[in-house]
């Protein structure tokens, strides 16, 4: 009876044991599975943050490659449309030159001539009159003048040499202005097409010097001619 008693116990003990190795067993592979469970997922998580900070610094730097990109095309814009007005404000400026020049509104030099006419004090003569000066401005366009003057009046496609005849004497208007004697021609212009255009035979000049005129011409090598000094105005034109 004690022997089975004390077997019984025995028996209970070893189970107990069992077990108790067994929990021990169990609890020793649970934490364990825990431990390597929360390594793999501290290592996910940095690995993914690792991944997600790369993205976020790719994004960074494609948009500041691209504001950088855009920046750098509006420079260069910008530069060749300063350079594009800079040549396009050359080029009026360069034909509003061009546009004075031909209308004779800017003061010009050059090699050209001078022709002086002065009143003869023989009473034979007559006086000089506007269609004698008008002949020689005619004469000297003809020969190739870039510009004309008399007595510094300019001389344009719209100027006015006229005779006034008044009430005890006669004179001459250019431009609308009184000029008086001597008369001072100026023309720039090739000094020896211009000089044989008066000169020649039926040259202007030469057929007043035949009547006892007292004309003469002179050459210059710097001749300045002053600009047209009123307002060019149309009155049919718009």
């Amino acid at each position: 009876m004690k022997n089975n008693i004390k077997r019984g116990k025995v028996t209970m003990a070893v189970a107990i044991s069992i077990a108790c190795f067994a929990l021990v067993l169990v609890m020793f592979m649970q934490f364990k599975i825990v431990n390597q469970t929360d390594i793999t997922a501290i290592e996910n998580m940095r690995e993914t943050e690792l991944r997600t900070e790369l993205a976020n610094w790719k994004a960074k730097y494609e948009e500041t490659e691209t504001k950088y990109q855009e920046t750098t095309a509006k420079i260069e814009e910008y530069k060749q449309t300063k350079q594009s007005n800079e040549e396009t404000e050359k080029l009026v400026d360069t034909e509003l030159e061009q546009v004075n020049l031909t209308l004779g509104k800017t003061d010009v030099e050059g090699e050209g001539i001078e022709v002086f006419l002065r009143e003869s004090k023989s009473e034979d003569l007559g006086e000089i009159i506007a269609d004698n000066l008008l002949l020689i401005v005619n004469s000297l366009k003809q020969a190739g003048a870039e510009a004309i003057s008399i007595n510094d009046e300019r001389i344009i496609n719209m100027s006015d040499i006229v005779t006034i005849e008044g009430s005890s004497n006669r004179f001459i208007k250019v431009n609308g202005q009184r000029i008086l004697a001597p008369y001072v021609i100026k023309a720039i212009g090739n000094q020896t097409y211009l000089e044989s255009a008066l000169l020649g035979n039926g040259g202007q000049v030469d057929e007043m010097k035949k009547l006892g005129y007292d004309v003469s011409i002179n050459k210059v090598n710097r001749l300045k001619i002053m600009k047209y000094k009123d307002e060019i105005k149309t009155k049919y034109m718009n």
